[in-house]
This record gives structure tokens, C-alpha cells and sequence, in this order.
């Protein structure tokens, strides 16, 4: 059941509905995908009293804009922007009543990369292997927002609190990820695994839903023989033959053939999906279990 709709204005670069992901698919070949920055749409279902694995937008740098059909009650949290009803200033990480037939915008993000946009009920497009997430690289769930698409919304909780701020990090200035080394960080010469730890790397702008590119000095392999396609998993940090490490964000394929040196804890990643191009970025070694 549905109470009202949300129709899109203007999509922005790139707008898809996200919520938590496919999860325990991997063996079918279906990608998790879901939000890039889990806390935040958790937090911005928190706010407008949705369950945390509600789906909502998420927006890439230039925001969107969308109108109400019947009303609703928003929240948009992520990447900092500004935010307007029908032309007028509207809060920023926290709840919002939007009348019928009035316009949502989200500016672009003025820190960060990507927002997320929350509506009481929740987006309830046809869930897709248990969620209604799009996912890029597969094709499965809605396509990216277009305009004059019409999203349905759902029937919002009763009685479920909602608080009037949920507390968010900012956007980082400096991206810093642990980095778990293996399955094939042998594969490596010792020297450049080492130094990984020591170099100085930056965001590339060539990243994406499906991946964190980097750019920085490159690791120099001590094996050349080709490695045989196997899973992969969220946060693997793959190095393909220009050596600059891959971070693999929730649209990664399931399988990969090129040696993975580390994994990224899954604690680490929303911070990596608010990192601009250019960002600077330094890995930290983990040793041990």
C-alpha cells in the first residue's frame, strides 16, 4: 500500500534508490549494493521514523529535486547542501514536512559526495532478491532517476519515534583506511607492500559506486602469472596491472582475477563514499587477526 508519491523535478547527476542491500546473494552473482554511506540513510530513516532498512534516494554531488504527490515528511542527511521547499530554506539533517505539491530540492553538496534523502513510509518500488536497491553494475532494481519518474511512497510507521538530530561525522579532509592484508598480499614485493602504509594517495576522480580508484605510486608485483577469478568481497583492495590500488565499494562484481593485497574494514567504507576526488588518502596496515 502506498499513501502518496514522490515525482522527480530534476534527477542530478546521478540519483538511485538505495536501502541496505542484497544480502547472502553473492553465490547467485548478485552484487550487495545498497547505500555507499550506510550511517547515513540510517540516520536519515531514524529521523523521519522509518525502520533503518527503508529505501531512500541517494544523490551524487549535484543533489536532486523532487515533488511531493500527497504530503510527506522528509530528511536529508550525507553530504552537507542546502535544502529547499518550494523555494524556501528547510533543515539539513532533520525532519521536514513537505505539503502536497510542493518541491524538495537538494542543492549541490557543499562538502562530500553523496546525500541521502529519507521520506516517512519509505520508497516502495518493487523490492528485486529482497531489496530494492539499485545496483549499477548489474542492472538489477530501478534505474537511476530520471525526470518525471514517479517513486511511490509507503505507509509510514505509527508511533515510531523520531528524534530531532542524529549526529553524523563530516566528510573527511583526509581519507584514512585500515587495510587487513591478504589473500594475496605475497603476490607483492614485501618492499612496496610495506610502503603502502608510507605513500601518499589521493581519491581519483575515475571512482564510482562500484569502486574507490586511487592515485598515487604503484605496487609492484613479485608474481606475474595469472590469477584464476574468485570472490570477491565488499572493501577489497584490488590491484589491477597499473598497480593503483581498487577499493571495492557495494556495486562490485562477486568475482575479480586480479590479486587483492588487503581488505578495508566495513567500518571504513562510508567515510571512503563521502571522499571528493583528490582527497588525500593513506592506508594503515593491520597486523594480525
Amino acid at each position: 500500500m502506498t499513501v502518496a508519491e514522490l515525482q522527480v523535478v530534476r534527477p542530478g547527476p546521478l540519483t538511485t534508490v538505495q536501502d541496505l542491500g542484497r544480502r547472502g546473494v553473492a553465490h547467485l552473482g548478485v552484487p550487495r549494493a545498497g547505500a555507499l554511506d550506510e550511517p547515513a540513510l540510517r540516520a536519515a530513516n531514524r529521523l523521519v521514523g522509518n525502520e533503518p532498512d527503508a529505501a531512500g534516494l541517494e544523490t551524487t554531488l549535484g543533489g536532486c529535486a523532487v515533488r511531493a504527490v500527497g504530503a510527506v515528511v522528509v530528511a536529508v542527511t550525507g553530504a552537507p547542501s542546502a535544502v529547499r521547499v518550494d523555494g524556501r530554506t528547510a533543515a539539513w539533517g532533520a525532519p521536514v514536512r513537505v505539503p502536497d505539491g510542493a518541491v524538495i530540492e537538494i542543492g549541490a553538496a557543499t562538502h562530500g559526495v553523496r546525500g541521502y534523502l529519507a521520506v516517512a513510509g519509505g520508497i516502495a518500488v518493487p523490492p528485486v532478491l529482497g531489496s530494492r536497491s539499485s545496483d549499477l553494475l548489474s542492472g538489477l532494481g530501478p534505474a537511476p532517476l530520471a525526470a518525471g519518474d514517479r517513486l511511490p511512497v509507503g505507509v509510514p510507521t505509527p508511533g515510531r519515534p523520531r528524534p530531532d538530530l542524529v549526529p553524523l561525522p563530516a566528510p573527511p579532509t583526509e581519507l584514512v583506511l585500515r587495510l587487513r592484508l591478504g589473500p594475496h598480499a605475497d603476490w607483492f614485493e614485501p618492499q612496496s607492500v610495506a610502503w603502502l602504509a608510507r605513500d601518499h594517495y589521493t581519491v581519483a576522480s575515475a571512482g564510482n559506486r562500484i569502486a574507490l580508484r586511487t592515485e598515487g605510486p604503484a605496487v609492484t608485483r613479485a608474481r606475474h602469472e595469472e590469477l584464476p577469478s574468485e570472490g570477491m568481497v565488499l572493501g577489497a583492495v584490488q590491484i589491477p596491472p597499473d598497480g593503483r590500488p581498487v577499493v571495492f565499494l557495494a556495486d562490485h562484481p562477486t568475482t575479480g582475477g586480479y590479486p587483492v593485497v588487503g581488505v578495508v574494514p566495513r567500518a571504513d567504507l562510508p567515510a571512503a563514499a563521502q571522499a571528493r576526488p583528490g582527497t588525500p588518502l593513506r592506508f594503515v596496515l593491520l597486523r594480525g587477526r
